[in-house]
């Protein structure tokens, strides 16, 4: 059965542009649209799509209350924000709200194919534009006491996000992490994302 995605969008010119981009880029993938949360429902009674992208504009409330809704009423769906509104605050709310990955309509063609590809993988995606922006100056400081045969240079890895794999090789939830960095727990996703690609694995615990 090939992989099925849904875009919704209010904004029919964007939803065919998505599909066919989609549809050239990322083989054995079928791709439906629908305009809002409440059709999408009524095209999915049995939960069969992979993945949903929730377009935004400008103002991602909105996307964030269809995302909210998507998550009650598709409980098993891998859900995404794809906006043109891409702050770290846009970021931070989207996956609060949760969401599996935050696109930029900033991004390329091929980030967005590869961002959807990751999604679809299992990863939790947010742009390396993002990820990469915690403690960026600390990069090359001494990687401490991680182990030297691992394939990862972790020197090229912020401050924070090495204090997140530390925490994180404990056994700890993401919860646990932000209490004890005295971070928000959607902060925590970010920094999970950017590991979990460094490393090339699909979730935390392969990490």
């Amino acid at each position: 059965m090939p992989i099925q995605i849904l875009i919704i969008d209010e904004q029919a010119v964007f939803r065919t542009g998505l599909r066919e981009l989609i549809a050239a880029e990322i083989p054995g993938v079928d791709v439906l649209e629908a305009s809002s949360l409440a059709q999408a429902v009524s095209c999915d009674q049995t939960n069969s799509f992979d993945l949903v992208l929730v377009g935004a504009g400008r103002s991602n409330s909105e996307a964030f209350d269809t995302l909210t809704a998507a998550r009650k009423a598709l409980p098993t769906i891998r859900l995404a924000i794809i906006s043109a509104a891409d702050t770290r605050e846009d970021i931070l709310a989207s996956l609060a709200a949760g969401s599996h990955g935050f696109i930029s309509k900033r991004q390329t063609d091929s980030e967005i194919t590869a961002a959807i590809s990751d999604i679809l993988a299992g990863r939790i995606y947010v742009p390396c534009f993002f990820a990469q922006v915690d403690d960026k100056a600390s990069r090359g400081d001494k990687v401490g006491e991680f182990p030297a045969s691992t394939e990862v240079d972790l020197s090229q890895l912020t401050k924070r996000q090495r204090e997140v794999l530390q925490l994180l090789v404990q056994g700890m939830s993401n919860k646990e992490i932000a209490r004890v960095l005295k971070i928000a727990e959607a902060t925590t996703k970010i920094h999970m994302a950017a590991l979990i690609r460094a490393f090339g694995v699909r979730n935390r615990t392969e990490a």
